[in-house]
């Protein structure tokens, strides 16, 4: 395991990634390359109240959020990660023993192998897993920055569901 789950019974919102980057291996935190945009939209979008930086990732659960990603084993850029190490059928355990009121993949490459195929839309899916709710939202990576003023506004409205309460 390259980064530990943060995860623990009924979070508002488990947030699931492909695979640490690199820099994010090395230094040990969840998307710690100083240009993914990761924290700084849980920020904005309002699902943490002040700013933190990767290296407070384990302050999270105090705001309700856990992280994980589906390939536990290696690290990299989604192209570079061997198919048969995303274990979704350990997220599916998860999900079952945490049971979080919403999933959130942070790719739609990460929503693509849990749903099992490649046509999927970002925001709220029609259907839920173990009664969570399940989203897809835009990569924060600095690879998908060509589309980000464009698709980041997922990322607000998942912020403006979690702070109604739904």
């Amino acid at each position: 395991m390259i980064l530990p789950d943060i995860i623990q019974p009924n979070l508002r919102l488990l947030l699931c990634g492909t695979a640490p980057s690199r820099t994010s291996a090395h230094l040990q935190a969840y998307y710690a390359h100083p240009g993914n945009l990761f924290w700084k939209i849980l920020f904005e979008a309002g699902f943490i109240p002040q700013p933190l930086q990767a290296q407070d990732f384990p302050r999270l659960p105090a705001f309700g959020l856990g992280l994980t990603d589906l390939n536990k084993v290696q690290y990299g850029v989604d192209a570079q990660l061997a198919q048969q190490h995303f274990d979704v059928a350990g997220l599916q355990a998860k999900l079952r023993e945490f049971r979080p009121q919403y999933l959130a993949f942070t790719s739609k490459y990460a929503g693509s192998q849990f749903f099992g195929q490649q046509k999927i839309s970002y925001g709220a899916q029609s259907q839920s897993f173990a009664d969570t709710h399940l989203w897809v939202l835009p990569s924060t990576s600095g690879s998908a920055r060509p589309h980000w003023a464009r698709l980041k506004h997922h990322w607000f409205e998942l912020g403006a569901l979690l702070a109604r309460g739904e």
